[in-house]
């Protein structure tokens, strides 16, 4: 890759591994209905007017079924189920969980069609993947959490699901258009709730920062981020980026909230992301076809 490349690599890396600590900080304070209110609030207000100057919301309405499928798998279901399972995992645990969406992406593409090979790879890389999932759970989360472990195993499938529904019905359409109206539907979604359940006195600065942060940065910039790297490296090697975000989120879970990092942590990790990689590796013969903005990590998160 070039050095630009390299650069938009690693700015969205960081970038996309910070919304756990964000949404832990936050969640303390603010009901997660809130929180995504404001998030989705603030970002399509940044988004919405580069998608109208780029002219990306052409053709968009006709298109209103699948962008509101879109929305609600993307956005509205996943951003509240992190918040709410943040509220007793710890940051670091939710973003290895959340790792294993490649592993849910490549299970979900067999089960459609999308591939029609199960090969030895591909099941070495499935079973390993599902042990990492299985250490982290076993070892690292309480027997009170599993409410929480079942939030972040429906992100996983929400999150593994929006690709589906971008190339099947949405590939045509301009992806910062997609982003922009999908964040702006969310947004209406939640503010009656999120206006219902806001605190009743002003939350902390540490708080507002970390709800401005993940609005401004983990979500608007980042996505213009992404735009500009998909256009520089292609859509195979953006896909990469799925590996390191949960690392990201991991050490900065350790170093700024002093959450531990214990040998099921490493273990479960490594096995999640040697599965990963196995399972959703494409041959080298294989053509680089298009991705959309979510199959290469998650909106965000």
């Amino acid at each position: 890759m070039s050095r630009r490349g390299w650069l938009l690599f690693g700015a969205l890396g960081v970038i996309w591994g910070l919304p756990y600590l964000f949404i832990k900080v936050a969640v303390d304070a603010i009901a997660p209905s809130t929180l995504v209110l404001a998030r989705t609030a603030v970002a399509a207000a940044l988004l919405l007017p580069v998608a109208v100057a780029r002219g990306s919301l052409t053709g968009l309405r006709a298109a209103w079924r699948p962008l509101l499928a879109f929305a609600v798998v993307e956005i509205m279901v996943p951003w509240v189920l992190l918040g709410l399972a943040e509220q007793r995992l710890s940051s670091s645990l939710t973003g290895l969980l959340v790792a294993a969406v490649p592993l849910v992406g490549a299970g979900l593409a067999l089960a459609t069609g999308a591939e029609d090979r199960l090969d030895l790879r591909r099941t070495v890389g499935l079973a390993l993947g599902l042990c990492g999932v299985a250490a982290l759970v076993g070892f690292e989360v309480g027997g009170g959490d599993v409410l929480s472990v079942l939030a972040v195993a429906v992100v996983a499938i929400c999150y593994a699901s929006g690709p589906l529904i971008l190339s099947r019905w949405l590939a045509h359409l301009p992806g910062l258009g997609v982003i922009s109206v999908s964040l702006a539907l969310a947004a209406i979604a939640y503010l009656p709730v999120g206006v219902l359940q806001a605190p009743h006195s002003r939350p902390s600065g540490q708080v507002l920062l970390a709800v401005l942060a993940l609005a401004v940065v983990c979500t608007a910039v980042a996505f213009l981020v992404f735009f500009a790297l998909f256009a520089e490296v292609g859509p195979t090697r953006s896909t990469v980026i799925t590996y390191v975000n949960p690392a990201v989120a991991v050490t900065l879970g350790v170093l700024v909230l002093d959450e531990r990092f214990t040998w099921a942590t490493a273990t479960g990790f490594a096995l999640i992301l040697t599965g990963s990689v196995l399972a959703t590796r494409r041959s080298p013969q294989a053509e680089d076809v298009e991705v959309t903005p979510r199959t290469a990590p998650s909106l965000v998160d």
